[in-house]
């Protein structure tokens, strides 16, 4: 899922608050935006190691080898 667009309203919304003489807003928006990138972030990289959790070694299994 996308959730990259969270970013772009932040921005706006931070864009909105330093435009109108919202200055404590907009610092807190900015660390919004950080949160929202950490998170991000994170569920990529949890649905990055999900999608490899089933990727297995290639290899030759000789078992049996030497039996009749």
């Amino acid at each position: 899922m996308r959730s990259d667009w969270i970013l772009d309203v932040l921005t706006d919304l931070k864009t909105f608050a330093r435009a109108n003489n919202m200055p404590i807003l907009a610092e807190q928006l900015d660390d919004s935006a950080i949160v929202a990138m950490a998170e991000i972030a994170a569920m990529k990289d949890k649905h990055n190691a999900h999608r490899h959790d089933g990727d297995t070694a290639v290899g030759i299994h000789f078992g049996g080898a030497g039996k009749s």
